[in-house]
């Protein structure tokens, strides 16, 4: 590990010790939860405007939040940082034999089919089978990506048994969509919304449940057919 990381690391235990800091003193895994959305956020927005320096600055913040929870794990005696960049570092090695082993691949879709078949080799190995037919979403996900990660589990699987969707009406939409009228559509959507007194996330979350929900029901119907 470099020296810059190791006085990182260093700086984190300090303020955790005796002596330390009291505000970080206090901190639990639970309390840093939304440190860690908000870092996340500041450093998406960077990203977004491809502002380097503070990019640099946002990593840094987000790094802190890494480092932190890992320490408040050691301290606890669950696990260390550098049990965390193992994990880490064995995991991309394994999935990505074409690159790390024998194994070829011809695209990125055919990495990306093959990290899933890996990772579902893997869960089925330690007996964590997923249960249904989607991809578990992480549950802070946005309402926005929610409802993208299902579209792309729909498309990608060949789901079906949704009323509530229709693939003709989102490919017609698709064809005269551009960035720009993406953006004016949805800024329009929440700005309405708000003017009627709706919550666009709430709404969006709910429909995107709806479409798992029908799915899920109409391969459990399939299945027991």
């Amino acid at each position: 590990m470099s020296s810059a990381m190791n006085e990182l690391r260093e700086t984190i235990a300090r303020l955790r010790a005796p002596g330390g800091c009291p505000w970080d003193q206090e901190q639990t895994h639970q309390t840093l939860v939304r440190c860690l959305i908000d870092e996340a956020s500041e450093l998406i927005e960077t990203i977004d405007k491809l502002d380097m320096p503070h990019m640099r600055e946002e990593l840094g913040d987000v790094l802190i939040q890494v480092l932190f929870h890992a320490q408040l794990a050691e301290e606890a005696g669950h696990f260390d940082l550098d049990d965390v960049a193992r994990e880490v570092n064995e995991k991309l090695v394994r999935r990505h034999p074409h690159v790390f082993g024998d194994g070829s691949v011809d695209n990125s879709d055919q990495v990306l089919k093959q990290w899933d078949e890996i990772k579902a080799e893997e869960k089925q190995q330690a007996g964590k089978t997923e249960s249904g037919v989607f991809k578990a979403s992480p549950p802070r996900l946005n309402a926005l990506l929610l409802a993208e990660s299902v579209w792309k589990q729909i498309q990608k699987k060949n789901l079906a048994g949704s009323d509530r969707i229709s693939p003709k009406r989102v490919e017609n939409l698709a064809t005269e969509l551009t960035d720009d009228s993406l953006g004016q559509a949805l800024f329009e959507l929440t700005a309405a919304a708000q003017a009627k007194g709706l919550d666009p996330e709430g709404a969006l979350r709910r429909k995107s449940d709806q479409v798992i929900n029908d799915v899920e029901q109409h391969a459990a119907n399939s299945t027991s057919a």
